[in-house]
């Protein structure tokens, strides 16, 4: 009896890490397709859609050049003075480097490098650390801190 008992404990332990691995991967499979989502609507110019990633929130906060902006509004505003006011561009982006680690069932943290080519040749990048949420409508990143290593 005793036997039974090891066996079936250990076999549920195994059974839960399994379930456990093939959730993670699932959100970072999730996670992963917001990012290359937002990488395709930025190089398509739609810079609505690559907000998508983001919170719609007032809450959402992100970190970039020693500023602190709240909410989801300040955010994109921020990017359209940056990258679509007159005589800006947004470029091609791309992020690499990526290391995704799941904090809990529904939070994770994202770091990796991100990087622009703009048609002058020239190429801006930086740092990224995310922190994403899971809501019922999808992984949706809730802060961002990007650095620039110009």
């Amino acid at each position: 009896m005793a036997g039974l008992r090891i066996i079936l404990a250990t076999t549920l332990l195994a059974f839960a890490a399994a379930c456990t691995t093939s959730s993670d991967q699932q959100s970072e499979a999730a996670i992963r397709a917001v990012l290359d989502a937002q990488a395709d609507a930025w190089n398509a110019g739609n810079l609505d859609e690559f907000m998508a990633g983001y919170w719609n929130s007032p809450e959402l906060t992100f970190y970039s050049g020693g500023d602190k902006l709240m909410g989801w509004e300040a955010t994109i505003e921020r990017y359209r003075r940056t990258y679509q006011a007159e005589g800006k561009e947004m470029g091609r982006l791309r992020f690499s480097d990526l290391d995704l680690q799941a904090l809990g069932a529904d939070v994770a943290v994202v770091r990796g490098r991100w990087q622009l080519t703009l048609s002058n040749g020239s190429t801006p990048g930086g740092l990224f650390t995310l922190i994403f949420h899971r809501f019922d409508h999808g992984w949706k990143i809730v802060h961002d801190h990007t650095s620039s290593a110009q």
